[in-house]
């Protein structure tokens, strides 16, 4: 007799910044990756976000949360995500505002995204934060700084041109597929450099 393999939950959380998109883009391509359950909590910036930025890109509101198998009040620490019982894998917010990186490099557990990255932490999990902001500051850096000595890890959206984009959305899909490799997640979609065909410079 076999029993059913629970599935793998993963947390995705979007605040305000710019670049909702990238959570959306990476609640779709989690939708195509069998036994995953993914779990959505978003700021009330990261809506209003959502709103500014809502295009071919980015839908609205109610599509967003269709995408994900719950969806959380950020006002609700009581729900499940709060608590280091609930067994989830891994948490991304993408994108990741400076208010809520601060937030949690300093364990401020203000509302749900920042309780739950928390006990991503505490309990030694996977917490990947596309933290968005140009130029950045001092503080920006050594929170920053703080997360990955934590153990998080910041992995900011970075275009990687060299595979020669054609598009914003292959621009985001590449960021959302450096944070698929993080999760240690087949991507078979992603565009991998596999080698320039030029001869090396000499010095």
């Amino acid at each position: 007799m076999t029993t059913a393999q629970p599935p793998r939950r993963i947390i995705v959380g979007i605040s305000g910044a710019s670049g909702a998109v990238y959570g959306v883009r990476l609640l779709q391509r989690l939708q195509l990756v069998p036994g995953v359950e993914c779990h959505l909590v978003v700021t009330e910036a990261g809506w209003r976000n959502v709103a500014e930025e809502q295009g071919p890109q980015c839908p609205d509101r109610a599509a967003i949360e269709a995408l994900a198998q719950q969806v959380h009040d950020v006002r609700n620490v009581g729900a499940a995500i709060a608590s280091g019982s609930f067994q989830c894998s891994a948490m991304v917010i993408a994108p990741c505002s400076m208010r809520t990186l601060a937030a949690v490099a300093h364990g401020l557990s203000d509302n749900l995204l920042t309780r739950a990255a928390d006990v991503m932490l505490k309990e030694r999990r996977r917490l990947v934060l596309m933290v968005r902001e140009s130029p950045l500051h001092l503080v920006h850096l050594r929170n920053m700084v703080t997360v990955t000595e934590m153990g998080g890890i910041i992995c900011p959206p970075m275009p990687a041109f060299y595979l020669r984009p054609q598009s914003v959305a292959e621009l985001v899909d590449q960021s959302v597929a450096r944070v698929l490799d993080l999760l240690d997640i087949a991507d078979t979609q992603s565009v991998r450099w596999t080698g320039s065909a030029r001869p090396a410079q000499t010095a």
